[in-house]
């Protein structure tokens, strides 16, 4: 879904035999393109980056996607830049990019699970950090190991005050997908604050993928 938005503005769109999950090659403006998809997680991400690479040859590796809003400022669909990814034990720099687009620019905080609750994302702002995901310390990390320049580029589909009714930690599978069954399944159990949230989610996502759509096409590399 994170890709719904990049393909609106894309030409040549062609699938891609690779391990893992989705890939389509395309033009996106004056850029030649592969986007790869692999599920949650940095391991995945990683992964994904290996696989990529010998089938492609990039210039230059752009871990692009959804984050959560750690800055109360940011509101739903903005564009934060990362100016560098903080994981557990890693930092690692990324390459500013040039856009007359609205965007932030800072930290992005990379963590193993989903921040779901207020107070979590309270305690990862205190590092500084702009806003939080889960793979763009993975694909830093294969960028940096490949010697390949290094973007991060995401759009908030969460806030910074909000709790997560759904809980989508439990409902991640190993593979690096959210099980549908489970999230429904406890929908079922509590439809009048689960089931709007997923709702509200979904729209949310997709605003967030068409911003990143169109702050992809417009900006430089």
């Amino acid at each position: 879904m994170e890709f719904t938005g990049v393909l609106e503005h894309a030409g040549g769109v062609d699938a891609v035999r690779l391990p893992v999950d989705w890939a389509r090659s395309a033009k996106l403006g004056d850029h030649m393109i592969l986007m790869a998809a692999n599920g949650a997680g940095n391991a995945r991400a990683a992964a994904a980056v290996d696989a990529a690479i010998p089938a492609f040859h990039p210039e230059a590796v752009v871990s692009a996607g959804f984050c959560g809003a750690l800055d109360p400022d940011l509101d739903i669909a903005a564009v934060v830049v990362g100016s560098r990814i903080s994981a557990a034990d890693r930092r690692y720099p990324a390459l500013p990019v040039t856009s007359a687009f609205p965007h932030r620019v800072g930290t992005i905080c990379s963590i193993d699970h989903v921040a779901q609750t207020a107070g979590e994302k309270k305690q990862l702002r205190a590092s500084g950090a702009a806003a939080v995901e889960m793979e763009a310390a993975g694909v830093a990390a294969r960028a940096q190991s490949h010697g390949l320049p290094f973007y991060c580029v995401r759009a908030v589909t969460d806030l910074a005050g909000e709790n997560m009714a759904n809980d989508f930690n439990a409902a991640l599978r190993p593979d690096g997908h959210f099980g549908t069954m489970h999230i429904l399944g406890n929908c079922v159990r509590h439809p009048m604050d689960r089931l709007p949230e997923l709702i509200r989610l979904r729209k949310r996502c997709a605003r967030a993928s068409r911003t990143l759509g169109e702050f992809l096409v417009d900006c430089r590399f």
